[in-house]
Order: structure tokens, then C-alpha cells, then sequence
């Protein structure tokens, strides 16, 4: 990428705090009737009745989380609103409010910030959330976002991770291991541009890989589907840590075992191709990459007709007693112990 030497460069120093704020939040309306006061004053006001109030946070850091070398910032801001909706989907709401915090250091200019809000703003617009809240505060390691997001749901319709029962349907949305395949392609690239500066990289095959590692999106769609089908998912989680991470998560929760087939995983041929190409498993992937902010979910089978011909969902395994352990069913029909190998945010690798 060529960079623009004579690009505007205006000192956030000159507008202060709550210029700052004011200055970036200004584009910003409000949509939800739950949203009382939103930015401007000392606290947000919502009013939610007589709903359940959900609350999910996620911190973002620059070089744990994401890498500016190659992250749009508009991008940037975009993901980590979707990283936050995820969640309060993962527990059958809806999404209403969000709050952005963010710390800078002084190599990141007004304009540098403007792009970061264009994506919050582009992502609060899709999603109908309204922006009530937040802070900035200066950094000395690079960029900081933390996003708390705020949704709401009637006390029967709430969705947990401990909840699934023995002969439930183990159910995915979309497909699996592209977000991790985009950033190994990036990352590749990025190498290139070191040795040879000068290099435009051909992104063009890997053009669904890229977009769901830079821009992914948060599966709302999938609350009203199965709000239509007359389906309430037994229990349920985002898949922001891997597949195979987020089912031991509701198996622990819930005291059951599984049997997950891989056969039944659903893989973009852009996935597979990508996978030869790089000399890595599939499977591996699909179970390990993290990022695909895909939702998980438990059925009970007398479920399984309102939801068999549906595209947008895959049936993947089912749930069994505790006893039986969680076990992945190889193509070659042998059982082998699912393991969690997803993102450690607290350590920064992988899990053992």
C-alpha cells in the first residue's frame, strides 16, 4: 500500500476530551425507543420496561487483537461492534446500545480517529444500535477499544450455555475456519511487503477469507429466523474462540458429552482450496480458528423438521450423556476426544 505523505494531519491535543467526543459522536442517531439520553450527559439513560437488561463487554488491543499493518481502521472499528453484538445474540436478544471507550497514542491524528468512528457509526446504522456512551484517554502502546454492548430480551426467551439436555441436536450457523484462513493469508502477505515493499498483493482469490477476517458480521439474522420458526435453541454460544473451544464450553456448563461429526461441518470451498494450499487440515481449522462469529446452538430434536431445509443451518452432532465424554466422529467413523485448541485471550496462543 502506498501511503499519502500529504494527507490532513489535525492533533486531537487541539479539540480536547469532550471535543473530542463530541466531534466524533456527532453523525450518530438515536434509533431505540429503550435509549432515554445518550451521549452528553454524566451517565446514559435506558428505559427497558419490563425486559431483561443484557451486557457484554470486549477489550481490543493493538498487537494482541489486530494488526493495524494491514487492518483498515474503519474495519477496525466495524469488527469490534460486530464482536460485541455476537454475544448478545449468542443469548437469543437484541442488540440496543453500545459504548466506546478508546485509548490513543499520539501518532494517531483527528483523521486516523474519524475513519475508526466511520465504521462504529457504519456497523450502528446496519445493526439499528444506538451509541450512548464512552471515553478517550491517551495510550503509550498504540490503540485500545473497549465496546460494551447493551441488548434486551423477555424472560422466556433468553438463551444459555448450560442448558442443553442429552439427545439434543447440535446445530451451526453459516460455515466454519474462513476468518482464520483471511488472517493467514494477510499475515502471509505481510511478510511479502517486508522483503519487497514495492509488491501489491492479489487478494482476489481469497476474497471471501479476507472479508470475514476483516469485516465479519453478527448473526441477528439468526434470532428472528428461529424466532419465526418456532424454534428456541435448548442453549447457545457465539463462536468467537473455535468450534471446538465454544461446544466444551456448553458440555462443561451443561454437565453433557457430545459426538460432533466432521463429515457434517460446513466448509466454504474457498476454505478447502485454501487449506491445500497451505498444507493445513480442514478440520484443524474449522475446530481451532476462532473468529467466525457463527452461532452455536442445541435443539431438541422434535425441532430438527422446522430447521432440516433450512441453508443458513447445519446439524452437526448431538448431545449425549456425560458420561460418554466429547468426541469428535472422524470420517473414518472413529471417536476421538475433542480437545479445545482456540484463542487463549488471556495468554495470547492457542489452548493446549
Amino acid at each position: 500500500m502506498i501511503e499519502d505523505k500529504n494527507q490532513q494531519r489535525t492533533s486531537i491535543a487541539e479539540l480536547g476530551e469532550f471535543g473530542l467526543i463530541s466531534h466524533l459522536t456527532q453523525n450518530f442517531k438515536i434509533k431505540q425507543t429503550t435509549t432515554v439520553k445518550a451521549v452528553g450527559d454524566d451517565a446514559a439513560v435506558l428505559d427497558f420496561k419490563n425486559k431483561q437488561t443484557l451486557i457484554t463487554t470486549d477489550l481490543l488491543v493493538e498487537g494482541v487483537h489486530f494488526d493495524l499493518s494491514y487492518m483498515p481502521l474503519k474495519h477496525l472499528g466495524y469488527k469490534a461492534v460486530m464482536v460485541n453484538l455476537s454475544d448478545v445474540y449468542a443469548m437469543n436478544g437484541n442488540a440496543t446500545q453500545i459504548t466506546v471507550s478508546i485509548a490513543v497514542s499520539n501518532r494517531f491524528p483527528l483523521e486516523a480517529l474519524e475513519e475508526l468512528y466511520e465504521g462504529i457509526h457504519l456497523a450502528c446504522e446496519t445493526y439499528a444500535v444506538d451509541l450512548v456512551g464512552g471515553d478517550t484517554t491517551s495510550s503509550t502502546k498504540g490503540l485500545l477499544i473497549s465496546i460494551t454492548a447493551i441488548g434486551e430480551v423477555t424472560k422466556k426467551e433468553a438463551v444459555y450455555r448450560n442448558t442443553a439436555k442429552p439427545n439434543d441436536l447440535l446445530v451451526v450457523t453459516g460455515d466454519l475456519g474462513a476468518a482464520y484462513l483471511g488472517l493467514q493469508v494477510l499475515e502471509r502477505e505481510k511478510q511479502v511487503f517486508k522483503v519487497n515493499p514495492n509488491s501489491q498483493p492479489d487478494l482476489t482469490p481469497y476474497t471471501y477469507l479476507v472479508e470475514r477476517q476483516l469485516k465479519p458480521e453478527a448473526r441477528k439474522d439468526i434470532v428472528k429466523l428461529l424466532k419465526d420458526l418456532e424454534v428456541k435453541p435448548t442453549s447457545m454460544i457465539d463462536i468467537s474462540d473455535g468450534l471446538s473451544s465454544e461446544i466444551i464450553h456448553i458440555c462443561t456448563q451443561s454437565k453433557v458429552g457430545c459426538n460432533l461429526f466432521e463429515e457434517k461441518i460446513p466448509l466454504d470451498p474457498q476454505v478447502i482450496s485454501t487449506c491445500e494450499e497451505f498444507e493445513l487440515n480442514s478440520t484443524t481449522i474449522a475446530l481451532s480458528g476462532g473468529e467466525d462469529y457463527e452461532l452455536l446452538f442445541t435443539i431438541s430434536q422434535k425441532d430438527y423438521p422446522k430447521i432440516k431445509a433450512n441453508p443458513n443451518l447445519t446439524v452437526i452432532g448431538h448431545i449425549t450423556d456425560e458420561s460418554e465424554g466429547m468426541n469428535l466422529i472422524t470420517r473414518a467413523n472413529q471417536k476421538v476426544k475433542l480437545t479445545a485448541q482456540g484463542w487463549n485471550a488471556l495468554f495470547n496462543k492457542k489452548e493446549d
